[in-house]
């Protein structure tokens, strides 16, 4: 049995600034998938779809469409009551209170792929040429993003026996199962390892694309297991379905689509 330390959520505070942790992992995110996304561009010169000296816009774009695809799929998906939310001055106030938390993966992933998408066209870079390249970079900042959450002492998994169960006093002192580390392992550390193995060796063009959408499908499907749900929505179906295994399930259906399709014309980069 072990118990959250109950980390401070503020790393560093100068006067009446304070710096989160959560926006400490964010920035580690950014710059180890910009170390990781140079040098994959400098050692596939003939492959890749971008210079490395445009990594860095890429960067920036994905940057953007993260934290505005996170916070608005969060809205939508989990607490649409937010978009109701007005105040006299700014209407949908409760969608731009970033700061009070709320952040889901799978708006950050449509905002990344629309950012994606709007910076290939500027430099004539093909959409899925690019997926496929950045792809096996995109599991360090999800690592960054749980271990945030476990500092935080956010999205804690149910209840538990097991061993290694995990008590919350923020939340209550029962023993959970600490599912911001275990998807911390599966989505970040395991499906780095996948997709850097992976996309090694020549594929074919979308087969990495694929393995992404099914790796972390995958993984996030079974950690919903064991993965407290949002309070405000609960189980969806059948007692055990949540909204997590709900948004999953498209990812790694569309990945297997992708995949065959892949294979089946060869097209190689």
């Amino acid at each position: 049995m072990f118990i959250h330390p109950g980390f401070d959520p503020v790393a560093l505070q100068i006067g009446p600034l304070k710096v989160h942790w959560y926006g400490v992992m964010y920035l580690m995110a950014f710059l180890g998938g910009y170390w990781m996304a140079h040098y994959r561009a400098r050692i596939q010169p003939l492959t890749r779809p971008m210079s490395p000296q445009q990594v860095g816009d890429w960067v920036f774009y994905s940057a953007i469409g993260v934290v505005l695809g996170g916070r608005l799929g969060y809205c939508l998906f989990y607490q649409p009551s937010l978009f109701l939310e007005f105040d006299s001055t700014l209407p949908w106030w409760g969608v731009l209170k970033i700061h009070q938390g709320g952040m889901s993966f799978h708006g950050g992933f449509l905002g990344v792929l629309l950012a994606m998408w709007l910076h290939g066209r500027s430099i004539g870079a093909g959409f899925i040429h690019q997926t496929d390249f950045f792809c096996p970079v995109v599991p360090f900042g999800l690592f960054c993003g749980r271990i945030g959450n476990f500092i935080n002492g956010e999205l804690w998994g149910r209840v538990t026996d097991v061993p290694w169960a995990m008590k919350f006093p923020s939340v209550d002192n029962l023993p959970r199962h600490p599912s911001m580390l275990y998807e911390a392992c599966l989505e970040g550390l395991a499906l780095w390892a996948l997709l850097w193995w992976f996309s090694a060796k020549q594929r074919p063009r979308g087969a990495v694309s694929a393995m992404f959408l099914i790796g972390y499908g995958v993984a996030r499907f079974l950690v919903e297991f064991v993965r407290q749900p949002d309070e405000q929505l609960g189980f969806l179906a059948f007692g055990w379905v949540t909204m997590g295994h709900i948004l999953s399930l498209p990812m790694i259906l569309l990945g297997l689509f992708i995949m065959t399709v892949s294979y089946r014309r060869q097209v190689k980069d």
